[in-house]
């Protein structure tokens, strides 16, 4: 974060931590510059189907690659787009899988400024709606605390794979007061301040969007894969989920490719194809592995 923010932030949070949290809110919840679309994935993200759907009264556009009868769905993470798949996408088509993914509401080509983790929820089930049954739904960063929170509340699949994966929203409010040299107060009133904008003061919500406290359906498998020395988030909450998950989780640790050169390693392409090409059930103990 920018020292003259961070300067602005400190001097509101000495006149009032209410005022310092309730500014913070502004920036919390505004995504930012879109990520542009790179020439390595041009190809790909000119060959999908592309249509819309309405997620709390914005357009947000739809990919699909493929019309086959076993579609797997891919979910994006915070500031991203559908298209920050691409090598996984070209593997899934050449496997014969349906590929289906969006950008979410303030991402990509979609509409907006702001959004939050229900739209994503929103979104994956109009796209269920639309789709029927995932084969499996793989999810980067905050798309996995989106997807996870989708499956345990009945978006049907038996596979799940989180990668550099956010397990719990309060960790993202955390993150971001210390990214705004906020103390301990205004850091609480920023999460006070948004329950009330974004959840109405609706009792426990930040509680029911928590992938350790609301888990998925013990049918569904989950493979997770986290950097050591991310960047954006620590893999401590991959941990957390992997711990939460049982026998059906395994959670591979990498070394060196952070935040998100680890969604086209070769590793995680092979594993996920894998994991969801295998019969259920996948997961063989609640193993850690390391590459």
């Amino acid at each position: 974060m920018p020292s003259v923010i961070r300067m602005a932030f400190s001097a509101a949070e000495t006149l009032s931590p209410r005022l310092a949290g309730r500014l913070a809110l502004i920036l919390f919840r505004r995504v930012g510059s879109r990520l542009p679309v790179r020439p390595d994935e041009r190809a790909t993200h000119d060959s999908a189907r592309v249509g819309t759907i309405t997620v709390n009264n914005k357009n947000v556009v739809t990919y699909q690659w493929g019309t086959g009868a076993r579609p797997v769905l891919l979910v994006h993470g915070w500031r991203g787009r559908a298209v920050q798949f691409a090598r996984l996408i070209r593997e899934l088509r050449a496997e014969g899988y349906t590929v289906v993914s969006f950008d979410a509401p303030a991402n990509g080509s979609s509409d907006g400024r702001y959004t939050d983790v229900r739209e994503y929820v929103d979104a994956m089930v109009q796209l269920q709606r639309l789709h029927g049954s995932f084969e499996a739904v793989v999810a980067h960063s905050f798309g996995v605390l989106g997807a996870i929170s989708a499956v345990a509340n009945g978006l049907d699949t038996n596979r799940v794979v989180g990668i550099s994966g956010v397990a719990e929203p309060g960790y993202l409010l955390s993150y971001f007061g210390q990214s705004l040299g906020l103390g301990p107060a205004a850091t609480a009133e920023l999460g006070a301040a948004f329950v009330r904008r974004v959840f109405e003061n609706e009792p426990d919500a930040l509680s029911r969007f928590s992938g350790v406290q609301n888990p998925l359906p013990a049918s569904v498998a989950l493979l997770l894969f986290h950097d050591r020395v991310d960047p954006v988030v620590d893999i401590e909450q991959s941990e957390q989920l992997h711990a939460a998950h049982g026998e059906r989780s395994h959670l591979v640790a990498t070394e060196g490719l952070g935040h998100r050169r680890i969604l086209s390693a070769d590793l995680t392409l092979d594993a996920v194809l894998e994991f969801i090409a295998a019969p259920l059930p996948v997961a063989q103990g609640r193993s850690v592995e390391r590459r």
